[in-house]
Parts: structure tokens; C-alpha cells; sequence
């Protein structure tokens, strides 16, 4: 596992597949001997979240969930830096590469060409759609202010890597297009840019899913505490100021008390001599007026305003 202290030459000497990593990151070359740590430092990396990246490609290292020291920001730039450098780069280099291989005139050739079109497409999409609609999600939980309906969950859902047929492609040029002379060697020169790039795209899936995704979850989690705290804070506030829209009347506080303590509609009906539709008016009434609906929001409630002691709250 490679350290702040490790020589930053040393790692890419060892893994020169990282050097893409690396303009993802915004580092520079020409580091000469400085450390992981120094050359972060002087690019305005986080060292931490650089490491965990690098060691998780290199040796599939990294026990992410737990992880709270990782930086959102700076993940996020290096995968809107990964995106540029694949959609506006790699992939069309690949297609000239491909244009230059292939005879022209052939007509399987041009369905080749054709299925790395269909194949550039998917991926385009694919990346776009996280652009569009992730990464401005993962921007406003950074910023505090969290979009609403969506979450992390929904992406990780119907993530999946998108490089079928990049594979199918690979075998379908290995299959049927033998060449000679310098087209073979063009070919050949492509496939393993293919293969190259089949890696690297596996490789970025997995820093989204292992790496990015946990991150955001935290986020998230973060977020949903903070608002419990602002909702805490104002019925607080409220309550000191009498500041509540529509006070409850004694029988709907009797009623959100009962509530508090577990019981169900027939018993706080028997509890209190009411009927069974006394109740539902009455809870309708304290949704209305509060609007709480939830038996923990009302549980808050109750004990912010008194109502019940906490020591007595099953929680």
C-alpha cells in the first residue's frame, strides 16, 4: 500500500497505468523526487482521497464505508476529469485508430465501424446522464442544500459498467478481420488500446461504486441529521414562543400523549372514553395543525413541548 511519504516516481514507475489518473487528478508531471504528499500539496489535491483512488486501482485496496476523512470534492473532480478525458479524447482516438486499420472498402470493416459508433454512443449517455443529473446532485450536498428527489440509491441501482461492446468488439476484430502486413500491425496496435481501455473503464466503475458512491452516501446521511436538527431547533423555538400555527386543544394533546406511549386507535379510545372515530378526527386535526404525521416527529414533539418526559420514551 503506497503512503504520503512513498516517492511519488516510485508509484508510477510501478503502475504506469495510473498516469491518466494522475491528469484526472490535476497533478502535473516533471515532480521530480517529491512525495505523494508534497506533490499533492502543491497541485491542491486532498493526499488522502489521492491515495485511496491509487492504492484501490493498483491493488484493489480500501475499506471505504467507514471512511471520513475521503474528500467529495475532490472525487468529484476527478470523475468529471475522467468523463472529459474519455468522451472528449479516448474515444476518438480509438475511432481514428480503428478508420486507420481497417480497408475501407470492406464491408464488414464498415459494420465494425459501425458497432464502435453504437458502442460510443452507449457510453456517451451513459457518462452524460452522471453529468447531468449525479454530479450536481453530489455539488448541492457538498454546498448544504440538497436536491430533492433523488439519492445515491437510485443511482447505484441502475449503475452498471457499460462496456460490453467494447468486449464484443475486441472479439469480433480478433474473429474475422485477419490482415497482413502494416494493417495487421495497426490492428493489433488498436486491440490493445481496446484492451487498455476495457481495463480503465472497469477500473472507473468500480472507483464509483466502492469508492464515490459510500462517499455520497455520508453525505447524505449528514444531511438528513442536519435537517432532523433545524426541525428539533424550530420546534423548540416555537414552543418557547408560542409560535405554533393552531394550538392543540387538551383532547388532542391527551391524544398525541397516547399516541407517544404506543397505543393504538381502539385503546385510546378505551383510554380516553372516546369512539374509535373520535380519534381519527382528532389525529387528522393534530396532523393538520402540526404537520407531523410521523409517530417519531410526534414523539419530538411531545417532548419538546412538555408533554412527556423523555426518561419515559421508549426510544
Amino acid at each position: 500500500m503506497y503512503e504520503p511519504e512513498d516517492k511519488m516516481i516510485s508509484l508510477i514507475r510501478d503502475n504506469y497505468g495510473l498516469l491518466q489518473s494522475l491528469g484526472s487528478f490535476g497533478i502535473s508531471l516533471g515532480f521530480g523526487d517529491k512525495t505523494v504528499k508534497e506533490t499533492c500539496e502543491n497541485n491542491d489535491v486532498d493526499t488522502h482521497t489521492f491515495l485511496a483512488v491509487v492504492n484501490y486501482i493498483a491493488n484493489g485496496y480500501g475499506e471505504f464505508e467507514a471512511d471520513e476523512q475521503l474528500s467529495v470534492p475532490t472525487l468529484l473532480h476527478y470523475l468529471e476529469a475522467c468523463h472529459a478525458y474519455f468522451l472528449d479524447f479516448q474515444l476518438p482516438y480509438i475511432r481514428r485508430e480503428l478508420q486507420e486499420s481497417l480497408d475501407e472498402h470492406d464491408s464488414l470493416a464498415k459494420l465494425i465501424l459501425r458497432f464502435y459508433d453504437e458502442y460510443a454512443h452507449e457510453i456517451r449517455r451513459h457518462m452524460k446522464y452522471e453529468q447531468k443529473t449525479l454530479f450536481p446532485y453530489v455539488q448541492s450536498l457538498v454546498e448544504g442544500v440538497p436536491a430533492t428527489g433523488y439519492d445515491v440509491e437510485t443511482f447505484s441501482k441502475h449503475h452498471g459498467a457499460a462496456d460490453k461492446k467494447l468486449r464484443e468488439l475486441k472479439l469480433l476484430i480478433i474473429k474475422y478481420l485477419p490482415q497482413d502486413g502494416l494493417h495487421n500491425n495497426q490492428l493489433t496496435a488498436t486491440l490493445h488500446d481496446i484492451y487498455e481501455n476495457e481495463v480503465w473503464l472497469q477500473q472507473h466503475a468500480m472507483v464509483e461504486d466502492h469508492i464515490f458512491v459510500p462517499a455520497i452516501r455520508r453525505l447524505e446521511r449528514l444531511a438528513k441529521q442536519s435537517d432532523i436538527t433545524r426541525n428539533i431547533s424550530d420546534m423548540v423555538f416555537k414552543a418557547r414562543t408560542g409560535q405554533n400555527s393552531e394550538a392543540l386543544s387538551d383532547r388532542e394533546k391527551d391524544v398525541v400523549v397516547s399516541l407517544v406511549q404506543g397505543m393504538a386507535n381502539k385503546e385510546i379510545a378505551d383510554h380516553l372514553c372516546i369512539s374509535v372515530n373520535t380519534v381519527i378526527t382528532h389525529r387528522r386535526n393534530i396532523a393538520r395543525k402540526l404537520q407531523i404525521h410521523s409517530p417519531a416527529g410526534l414523539t419530538i414533539y411531545a417532548i419538546v413541548n412538555g408533554l412527556v418526559d423523555i426518561s419515559s420514551v421508549k426510544l
